[in-house]
């Protein structure tokens, strides 16, 4: 029907219901998407609302998807017929039914219904209304339940009506609380044949199945496992075994929900197992042994011992000991101290437990007389095996044998003999084994001994198999038990379930036994006869059984019958019936409608509400009235016939109430009538609650309440007189009668106009302003819409601008063309179909700053270099700045080929009016197009020219490319390169560098070269022949050389060599010499070979013979000579370019005797320290000569020692291994023989590595540090560069840099500012790595920021907000890198923090109004960190400025020391300006001295600035301010203690100038520094109080310098001194007047050079100070501050306060300035003093005479605002107006 809901439904077959789901439905192929008109249930049926004609063009299909397979399948297609509405009654579309869910679950109820007109739906529970819950919730799909509980079950019906008719769906829902299992124990370790429990708890439903698995497998019950409990809950394992481990689960089920839980059990094999034991061994008589046996199981075994099966007794011969260790492990010792030849046999340990046991055993034997011990005779078992151990003790012995019938055993497969004598007989038969065996040992060769022992044989029992059959009560039974085999005698017994049958009545059992067999005999079958017999047959052999089930069946029978009862509708009833029988008989119940007389009865449906209970009782749940009834219970076990009674069931109604109102409306002030109807049995007690509080209208003339009765139902109706907010509550109204009660839960709102709606702020802009508004009480009813009102603060509300009508669904709006920077006051009003609210809080808020409209002027680029450009520009124009310009964008682009035009963006914090920003990383030598734009809050404004400028020329940074050697000649070679890349010269190429030097064979390198050219090829001519060279070529500009190229090795070609370095001939024969050489000293090439030539003159050959040595030879035998003849020898080298020049000729004649001569030549060898060296020193003679070697000392030669290090070869040659250093030295070889000795000299040089260089540092800037250096000695080779390392001074993270060995200078860049560098250098050579210079530290230039004090700290203050001149730090050299501010209210504790750049100024916001703060500043830079603290102090909203001064504490406390709790006193302010003040412990001996400098007032010559401070800094001293007071034309000579009037006139006068010292008693004030500080003063009225505590400080003018002295002038300026302290006490008397305080200036003495008259401020005359006598010391003053006395509270304050106007000198100068008064804070001194009483006992003050900038306002005026700021009895702050 048009305009009703359509349902479809996807039909699943039932059995597959469980695994198959909808999971979407589908129109057209295309997927619906639930919301809108469309619809899915849980239960996947598809609603759609609204229905209309074109929803019938459609065609409608489910998707359904498998649960475990996953697969999806789509249903055949449905279409909707659509009609028009006609009018008719509810029809049900969809309904739920009857079911059971798991508790904590939710679900779907559904109730669905088509007529018209829409019919309304209404749902009860139980027969009543649903209750409040929001769990429940009504969705057109029907009634949605989350979070289900037990108290949710019930009978559930949806009413659907209109106004044709009604229907009604109901069904009964039952939750039921989930199954939970807990398996105990959880997990086990333990041993085999142990017993175990498992305990199966479930929690949840109630009717529930239990099985049990293992390892996933059921467990089956058999003799070591049963299953026992009522639900089967306990398992129990007895005599466990290892197959009993393993995973064991418990299984609790009921109607497909299932939980499970697990427990891990490992058995161990608890068997006994022997881990340590004993081993045979022989023993001499009296020779102690011990023997040890250590098992392990589980539980810990015990451990016995036998000798020769024999237990072994503890006496004085054995001693046995046995303990378990920790782990379980149970150790036994035998002890036999004194062993004879009886104490030697088989000893076994065994060792047993509940598993079972082991045994181990092993031969001690004793040394004697062989002989064997008596042996027992045995009892064998026929089936089984035995063992015969023949026991002999005694040792040695040479054999066991064992006889049977005089034949040596073994004689068949069944019998063995092991080597210890034991007989093994298997598998033992009577008629075969049994006899008499025996043992004989061989002693002696031919001597034997031995004995016999006799073997019987039994044999077991064997039971005959037999079965029960099945009985039943009172039939005969006899079963019979045969033993087929087995000796006699057999003694048979019976055992029912475990337990010996006693035949007799008591059982109703007989048993018949004869000898072999046995009967028993049941005259009557009873139930109790039901069990498992067991017939038990045993004899001497052994003990078998054999057991069968008797199972005896019982016809059912009442043991409870029902009986008639009444119900309670809603409650649960349980109709009894209890019947018995075996097997156990089945219940069923049936019902038969109506009270009268039962027509029919028909089962009962079982389903969640109604059970039956394991003991055939009906358990209804939740009666209905349906329920009435007669109720059959039916039983039967197929035993016999069935049993069946019937019974009746009246249901009775509990009250309920049938008809109240969910929910209602009233007007807040009018009355409210609420009704509630109930039904049930009479009579009915109606009761109403407001809450949980009962209504009692007598007592309460707000309610009444009255009762109508109309047919069954009773009406209530509460009437409320007037309502209020506080009645939108829940009422309730209760039914009550004899069964029950009912409640009806009414939900009542009162409306009323709306709460003010909250208003807030979120987002202010120039000309706009965002509001986001919270409405938190509408009044109980909807709002309909907001009205926001605005205007300028200073205007009235009747000046307003209102925007009206805002949408309810609006929480914010935007307001615009609002002006910017202009202060706003905005409320907001909210309404509902009540009325409207009241206004809301009333904000203020501040419009925006707008974007900047002009560029930055006079922009100015500067290179610095060549990677730099420093840009400077003054700010915009002030017009169009529009606010505070806080940075710059600087846009910066290369304007070049192959650029792309796009600007790069740096940004800066603003400093001033004029800035400088230096760019850095550019392009060396390109050029830059640079523009910049200044920004606000707002934004950015427009941009500057484009202005160009180039950076500065760099060296080159590629090297020259392909470069190219090429050796043309022997001594000349030609290298070729090409230009760098252009985009790598960074400059103009100004020309080329080619570098280069040899490397000779030995390592050494030759002296650098270089040759510079503009050509890109270069000659090296004179190069050294066939040598190798390294040539590097480098490019060089303006800025200086570039990178060097890679190293490029040639060799110049080979050409003739030269001659020999050195040549000898020497006799060695008579017809024979031999010659030797030196290589040439210039080879030019690779040495092919040698020609020796000789020759004869005057023999006449015309050449001279020739002959060739191979190359590495370097000397050669010439034969076939003549002796005595003379011989002319020389020599020369070959190599491939020809040979070369000869060496110098010798002359030489063979002989037969020839002195001794060596081959060897001296000359210098050169080596790497720690190698090995050998010397040759080859001679000839004859006879053969001998050689020794000695080194040259200072004056004298030392043989040269053999020794681990030092070697003289048979040939000569000296082997030094491992030389040192102190091996250098000349080396003398001297070769000896008869005829004469000769001699060589070898010159040794070790190399080793350089010694260290001496470093220093030349120049250091901000970023680098340059350093020089002279090497020190090579160490024998050249060196070949230097490794610089360096690091931060207080790390020891070092860098390395190589240097090239030519350079003796080096600048490291790129370092930090201001900072400490530690830099060491060393020389490498071709041994190594040098000795380490000393470590030299040098600082780069800068240094920590500090602030000028010539700058003002502050240069903007107001109620709310600090402006802080940042731009008074120095950068100290180093960019200030970081700014740290802590600031917070004077007196409390916790700092606020904040982090800013080093810009022109910063403002702190959202400060308190009329407060003083204390102020630290940190400034950072690469050098360290600059503290900068002060105080200042805000405004009041009037622009009012606030003074805090302290004065005294009786503790020390350190300025960052916040006070706790209300100050110990009042706080008073001394201003002493450009002083020294003495700070004096009265009780102490010390005074603190405190010097203050002009620097320390440089904020009084400020003009921005009124108010000045000193730092003092004595124990917990702290800087302050306070103000400045013109005091200049005070009269000479006048008290202003007693003063009443003083003219006002200027005086040309001298005005007051002194220095003050803080000094301690016992020091000389000569140790003070002296200043001379100037300070104008004018004057103040003062008044004396009389004091009780005081505090007291002295302050003293300075006597040590000349200016001190100059400056004590004529008793005018002693006047003016003194009126200083008037000033001061008329600071007290302020304070007093805020404080409750008392004040009194106790003495003042001022003295001049020209007059010792005193002038006292105190009348006291019994005061010591107030005589004529010269005090100790000149110019000494004491004031004291009291605490205020409780009574002093309540006393009257003077009508005229006499309030200080700042001295301002230069009007025209003055701005509006910070509020800063930096007061001298004395937290340390503490002491007493004399009072004085007050010449002016009225405490009224005077208005005195003055300039007009330093008139006194006299007025309470001043008070009544200084009251107004709440000043309380500790107030820290007064006003200054």
């Amino acid at each position: 029907m048009r305009g009703n809901v359509a349902v479809f439904k996807c039909l699943i077959p039932t059995a597959v219901q469980e695994y198959v789901s909808v999971v979407s439905w589908e129109r057209d192929t295309v997927s619906i998407v639930p919301g809108n008109r469309f619809f899915l249930t849980s239960f996947g049926a598809l609603y759609i609302s609204d229905v209309q004609k074109e929803d019938a063009l459609s065609t409608y299909r489910c998707i359904t998807k498998h649960k475990y397979s996953g697969e999806t399948r789509q249903s055949n297609g449905a279409r909707l017929s659509v009609m028009d509405p006609t009018e008719s009654s509810p029809s049900i579309l969809d309904s739920f039914q009857a079911g059971e869910v798991p508790a904590g679950q939710s679900v779907e109820l559904p109730c669905m219904a088509a007529g018209y007109p829409s019919p309304t739906v209404r749902w009860l529970k139980d027969g009543r209304p649903l209750p409040s819950d929001a769990r429940w919730t009504r969705r057109l799909t029907g009634l949605t339940i989350s979070d289900l509980r037990q108290e949710d079950s019930g009978s559930y019906a949806c009413e659907v009506t209109n106004s044709f008719g009604s229907k009604e769906v109901s069904g009964a829902l039952y939750v039921i609380d989930p199954l939970r299992v807990t398996l105990s124990p959880k997990s086990l370790k333990t041993g085999i044949s142990s017993t175990l429990f498992f305990t199966c708890a479930v929690e949840g439903s109630p009717e529930y199945t239990v099985a049990w698995y293992r390892n996933t497998e059921p467990i089956v019950p058999d003799q070591h496992i049963s299953i026992q409990g009522s639900h089967n809950d306990t398992l129990q394992i007895t005599a466990a075994q290892k197959s009993h481990s393993g995973a064991y689960q418990c299984f609790a089920s009921r109607k497909g929900h299932t939980a499970q839980d697990f427990s891990i059990i490992l058995l161990e094999d608890g068997t006994p197992r022997i881990v340590s034991s004993f081993s045979e061994r022989v023993v001499a008589p009296g020779e102690p042994f011990s023997l040890m046996c250590a098992s392990k199981g589980a539980p810990p075994p015990s451990i016995t011992w036998t000798l020769d099966d024999e237990p072994v007794v503890r006496d004085s011969a054995y001693k046995t000991s046995q303990y378990t260790l920790s782990d379980g492990l149970t150790v036994s010792h035998v002890n036999v101290s004194s062993p004879a030849i009886r104490d030697g046999g088989v000893y076994r340990c065994a060792a047993r437990n509940s598993a079972g046991s082991a045994e181990y055993q092993a031969r001690i034997n004793v040394r004697g007389s062989p002989r064997i011990r008596e042996m027992r005779d045995i009892t064998a078992v026929a089936g089984r095996n035995t063992f015969i151990t023949c026991r002999v003790i005694g040792y040695p012995y040479y054999s066991i044998k064992w006889f049977k019938d005089g034949m040596l055993l073994p004689d068949n497969h069944r019998q063995v003999v092991y080597e210890n004598g034991t007989l093994r007989l298997s598998d033992v038969q009577k008629g075969m084994d049994e006899g008499t065996y025996l043992c004989s040992v061989l002693i002696q060769p031919q001597t034997s001994i031995d004995q016999t022992v006799h073997v019987t044989v039994k044999v077991p029992p064997l039971i005959q198999p037999f079965d029960i059959p099945s009985t039943s009560v009172g039939k005969l039974m006899y079963i019979a038990c045969v033993v087929s085999s087995g000796d006699m005698p057999i003694r048979i017994t019976w055992h029912k379930d475990g337990q010996l049958i006693v035949p007799g009545s008591a059982s109703g059992v007989g048993i018949e036994t004869k000898e072999f067999m046995s009967s028993l005999q049941i005259s009557k079958v009873t139930l109790k006869h039901n069990g498992n017999y067991t017939c038990i047959a045993s004899n001497a052999a052994a003990t078998v059984s054999w057991e069968r089930q008797l199972v005896v069946t019982v016809p059912p029978r009442f043991v409870v019958q029902p009986n008639n009862q009444d119900g309670i509708y809603g409650k649960a009833g349980v109709l009894n019936c209890s019947v018995e029988g075996y097997p156990p008989p089945k219940v069923m119940w049936k019902h038969a409608k109506g009270i009268g007389n039962p027509q029919q009865y028909h089962p009962v449906p079982l389903t969640g509400r109604i059970q039956i209970m394991f003991n055939g009782s009906l358990l209804i749940r939740h009666v209905l009235e349906d329920d009435r009834g007669y109720y059959l219970c039916q039983a039967s076990n197929g035993v016999g016939s069935d049993i069946s009674k019937s019974m009746v069931l009246t249901v009775k109604i509990p009250a309920m109430i049938t008809s109240h109102p969910n929910t209602t409306m009233a007007i807040k002030g009018q009355m409210k009538e609420l009704n509630c109807t109930a039904r049930g049995e009479q009579p009915i007690i109606i009761r109403w609650e407001r809450g949980d509080t009962v209504i009692d209208a007598e007592r309460n003339p707000r309610y009444s309440i009255t009762i109508n009765k109309k047919g069954d139902e009773v009406i209530s109706t509460l009437k409320l007189k007037p309502a209020e907010r506080g009645d939108s509550v829940f009422f309730s109204c209760h039914a009550i009668n004899s069964y029950g009660e009912g409640r009806g839960l009414i939900q009542l709102t009162v409306q009323e106009p709306p709460d003010p709606p909250e208003l807030e702020v979120r987002e202010v802009k120039d000309r706009s302003m965002n509001l986001r508004w919270i409405q938190r009480f509408d009044g109980n009813s909807i709002i309909t819409s907001y009205d926001i009102e605005y205007k300028n603060k200073s205007d009235t509300w009747d000046h307003k601008y209102t925007t009206r009508n805002i949408s309810p669904t609006n929480n914010q709006a935007n307001i615009v063309e609002l002006h910017p920077a202009c202060v706003y006051s905005i409320r907001m009003y909210s309404f509902n179909k009540i009325g409207r609210s009241q206004p809301s809080k009333e904000l203020t808020i501040s419009t925006e700053e707008a974007q900047p409209d002009g560029p930055p002027m006079e922009v100015i680029l500067q290179p610095m270099t060549s990677q730099s450009i420093r840009v400077t520009w003054r700010a915009p124009r002030k017009e169009l700045q529009n606010g505070l310009i806080r940075g710059y964008q600087i846009g910066y682009r290369e304007n070049g080929p192959g650029s792309n035009g796009q600007y790069s963006i740096v940004e800066m914090k603003a400093t001033g009016d004029s800035e400088v920003y230096t760019l850095d990383n550019l392009k060396k030598f390109a050029q830059y197009g640079v523009v910049v734009q200044a920004f606000n809050r707002a934004g950015t404004g427009p941009s500057s020219t484009e202005i160009n400028a180039t950076t500065l020329e760099d060296v080159p940074s590629q090297p020259p490319q392909n470069v190219r050697a090429i050796s043309v000649t022997s001594d000349e070679a030609v290298i070729t390169w090409a230009e760098p890349p252009r985009l790598t010269l960074h400059g103009v190429l100004k020309g080329y560098r080619v570098v280069f030097w040899s490397l000779f064979p030995d390592g050494e390198w030759g002296e650098m070269q270089n040759i510079t050219t503009t050509r890109e090829q270069v000659e090296l001519r004179g190069l050294e022949k066939f040598t190798n060279y390294s040539v590097q070529v480098l490019a060089y500009t303006q800025a200086g050389d570039g990178v060097r190229s890679n190293v490029l090795y040639i060799q110049t070609r080979e050409d003739l060599p030269g001659p020999p370095a050195g040549i000898k001939a020497v006799p060695s024969s008579p017809n024979s010499v031999v010659v030797s050489w030196l290589p040439p000293l210039k080879p030019n090439g690779v040495i092919r070979k040698y020609t020796i030539y000789c020759s004869s003159p005057g023999s006449g050959q015309p050449a001279p013979s020739e002959y060739e040595a191979n190359p590495e030879m370097l000397f050669y035998r010439i034969t076939h000579l003549t002796r005595g003849k003379q011989y002319l020898i020389w020599a020369s080298a070959v190599t491939t370019a020809g040979r070369g020049n000869i060496s110098e000729k010798v002359t030489v004649e063979p002989a037969g005797k020839a002195p001794a001569k060596i081959l060897s030549f001296g000359g210098t060898v050169t080596t790497p320290w720690v190698k090995e060296v050998r010397l040759p020193c080859s001679s000839v003679g004859e006879p053969t000569p001998t050689i020794k070697w000695t080194k040259d000392s200072e004056d004298s030669t030392i043989p040269v020692t053999v020794d681990g290090q030092r070697q003289i070869l048979s040939n000569g040659t000296l082997v030094l291994r491992s030389v040192k250093a102190e091996d250098s030295g000349y080396y003398t070889c001297t070769a000896t023989n008869t005829l004469g000795f000769d001699t060589i000299i070898v010159n040794l040089l070790v190399q080793v590595p350089p010694d260290q260089p001496r470093l220093t540092v030349s120049t250091t800037s901000t970023s680098s540090i340059t350093l020089a250096w002279i090497p020190g000695d090579n160490g024998g080779s050249s060196i070949r560069g230097f490794v610089l390392q360096y690091s931060v001074d207080n790390t020891e993270e070092w860098r390395d840099v190589f240097i090239s060995s030519s350079e003796r200078s080096f600048r490291l860049d790129n370092l930090r500012c201001g900072t400490w560098y530690k830099v060491k250098l060393a020389a490498k050579n071709s041994v190594g790595s040098g000795r380490i210079s000393e470590i030299i530290e040098a600082k780069t230039h800068g240094r920590e920021p500090v602030f000028n004090k010539e700058q003002p700290l502050l240069t903007h203050i107001n109620s709310t907000h600090a402006g802080l001149n940042l731009q008074g730090w120095t950068s100290g050299g180093c960019p200030i890198t970081a700014l740290l501010l802590d600031f917070r209210p004077k007196g409390t504790w916790a700092w606020q923090s904040l982090k800013a750049n080093a810009t022109a100024q910063l403002f702190l916001s959202e400060l308190r109004e009329a407060t003083w703060y204390e102020l630290k500043m940190k400034a950072c830079n690469s050098a360290g960190c600059g503290n900068q603290s002060s105080q200042f102090a805000t405004t009041d909203y009037d622009g009012m400025c606030v003074l805090f001064c302290v004065l005294s504490s009786k503790n020390n406390r350190s300025m960052d020391t916040p006070v706790k709790g209300p100050p110990q006193g009042p706080r008073l302010h001394i201003d002493i300006p450009r002083v020294q003040l003495l700070i004096e412990d009265k009780e102490g001996e010390d005074k603190a001295v405190a010097p203050v400098t002009d620097t320390e007032f440089s904020q009084s010559v400020n003009p921005q600035s009124f108010c000045t401070g000193v730092s003092l800094h004595h124990p917990a001293l702290i800087q302050n301010t306070g103000p400045l007071i013109d005091m200049s034309d005070i009269r000479p000579g006048t008290n202003p203690v007693s003063r009443k009037c003083v003219k006002s006139a200027h005086s040309s006068r001298n005005r007051y100038s002194s220095q003050w010292t803080l000094s301690r008693p016992g020091q000389s004030q000569s140790t003070a520094s002296a200043r001379t500080l100037t300070s104008d003063w004018r004057t103040m009225g003062s008044h004396g109080i009389t004091a009780t505590e005081s505090d007291s400080y002295s302050a003293s003018l300075s006597q040590d310098t000349d200016k001190g002295r100059n400056s004590m002038v004529s008793t005018e300026s002693a006047s003016s001194t003194y009126e200083e302290l008037a000033r001061a006490y008329e600071h007290a008397k302020l304070e007093e007047h805020l404080q409750h305080a008392k004040f009194t200036i106790t003495e003042c003495f001022i003295s001049d050079s020209s007059s010792d008259q005193m002038t006292t401020g105190t009348n006291d005359p019994a005061d010591s100070m107030t005589s004529l006598s010269t005090p100790s010391e000149t110019g000494l003053c004491r004031f004291t501050a009291s605490p205020p006395k409780p009574q002093d509270y309540d006393r009257g304050r003077p009508t005229n306060v006499a309030v200080p106007i700042p001295h301002r000198a230069n009007k025209s100068e003055y701005r509006e300035p910070p509020c800063l008064a930096q007061c001298t804070t004395l937290y340390s001194a503490t002491g007493s003093s004399t009072s004085s009483t007050s010449s002016n006992p009225t405490g009224s003050s005077t208005k005195m005479g003055g300039s007009r900038d330093s008139l006194l306002e006299n007025s309470s005026s001043a008070l009544g605002r200084l009251q107004k700021q709440g000043v309380g009895a500790y107030s820290k702050s007064y006003t200054l107006v």
